[in-house]
């Protein structure tokens, strides 16, 4: 008895159909609109930051400050395809990968 009612009552709405097809992309327009301010406001960005710390860290020589992930700051003594040994103190010197430094930073800033 109930189903019967339901199916009587979209029955006018179903045989109208001639605006189903704008009526459902009016539906996905929000969604569509959500996505594109995400990939603006967040993927953009990212990708681009990425892009310069892999720039920053290939262009890494031997000589340069640099400052790593821990906050550590040295002086690069040696470098590798995947590893940069850097000098934090007189005589000691820690291996670490590329992607950890941060940050380059200008000739003579450690003294």
């Amino acid at each position: 008895m109930f189903i019967s009612s339901a199916f009587a009552q979209t029955a006018p709405a179903a045989a109208a159909g001639g605006g189903d097809m704008m009526s459902s992309l009016t539906g996905m327009l929000p969604l569509v609109l959500m996505f594109v301010v995400l990939y603006f406001v967040m993927i953009r960005p990212q990708m681009k930051r990425q892009k310069e710390h892999r720039a920053m860290v290939e262009a890494i020589a031997k000589g340069d400050e640099v400052v790593v992930g821990g906050g550590m700051l040295g002086r690069v003594s040696r470098l590798s395809e995947q590893y940069l040994h850097v000098e934090i103190a007189n005589g000691v010197e820690v291996q670490v990968q590329r992607s950890a430094v941060v940050q380059v930073l200008p000739k003579g800033t450690i003294k």
